[in-house]
């Protein structure tokens, strides 16, 4: 298939380009500097300039493509996280630029969209299962991803497909899960939430192949995500990978609750259920927790 990746770039957007040319696809990512354009260059990709916020360029990138998979996101780490201001980019790539993609490949005759998302907008769920049935509670951190969403189901229709994946916690060598594994070893506080929640991670290489599985799904919104574990699992595993011989620190109750509003959907209990997407593609996560860790903190 000849496939279009806006946010080709990225962290799960590398990974991503590099699991769909391996998978014989013909590929084409946006890249926005000469570094970024050789490195897609190297994986075997097709380098191209599109600004995700002008609709006229943006048909014309997509035009004679197959496929578009929109990854492009701008989350940022650690503490920055907590300040509104901080998220207004990402806010707008997930809804005006969401959008602009979605009529873009309409407009151009392209048949699929895959479009990210998270699994952070579900409410809380204790220790049951959640699956995409469960009930959607967005806030100001999370309300954008809905908004992708709908923009990438009003795509589909009799011949068109689109495919929303939900990810769960995304880890692994990327700069989030190097900050926790760095705030472990200075023996700062690394997790939120209570011990007996549930947190349902998944590595970059596993969303990674769920993208490129997704080119075989049925129009649809899925869960994706590894195999959930407690968070003082998670504080275990942290503390292992980290070297620190103990658990990963959580923050403070009170901490907690001068953050609690800004971070209220990171801190649900989220066990939650891919069945729905293993049974439409065949798809599992493959990474252990521990070696997804490992790779953060090497």
């Amino acid at each position: 298939m000849r496939v279009f990746v806006a946010g080709a770039t990225g962290v799960l957007g590398t990974s991503a380009v590099r699991n769909l040319v391996a998978g014989g696809h013909k590929v084409t990512g946006v890249a926005r500097s000469q570094a970024k354009r050789d490195t897609l260059a190297a994986l075997g990709a097709t380098p191209v300039e599109a600004d995700l916020f002008d609709p006229v360029a943006l048909r014309h990138a997509v035009a004679g493509h197959d496929v578009v998979v929109n990854l492009a996101t701008r989350i940022p780490s650690g503490t920055a996280g907590l300040r509104a201001k901080n998220w207004r980019e990402n806010d707008r790539i997930r809804t005006e630029a969401s959008k602009n993609l979605a009529d873009a490949a309409a407009a151009e005759g392209v048949l699929r969209l895959v479009q990210e998302a998270i699994s952070f907008v579900y409410e809380n769920g204790g220790a049951e299962w959640i699956t995409e049935r469960h009930a959607v509670r967005s806030n100001a951190l999370t309300q954008s991803s809905v908004t992708a969403t709908k923009h990438a189901m009003d795509f589909a229709d009799a011949y068109r497909f689109a495919v929303v994946l939900r990810f769960g916690l995304l880890y692994g060598d990327e700069p989030a899960t190097r900050w926790q594994v760095d705030r472990v070893r200075k023996g700062k506080p690394a997790v939120m939430g209570d011990p007996d929640s549930y947190m349902s991670p998944i590595t970059v290489q596993d969303a990674a192949a769920a993208v490129v599985a997704s080119l075989a799904a049925p129009s649809g919104v899925y869960n994706v995500s590894g195999v959930p574990l407690t968070r003082a699992q998670w504080a275990a595993e942290l503390g292992s990978a980290a070297g620190v011989g103990g658990p990963a620190r959580f923050l403070s109750p009170l901490t907690l609750r001068l953050i609690a509003k800004r971070v209220d959907p990171l801190i649900r209990s989220q066990r939650i259920s891919s069945d729905a997407f293993h049974n439409a593609t065949g798809w599992r996560a493959r990474t252990p927790v521990s070696d997804g860790l490992a790779a953060a903190a090497r």
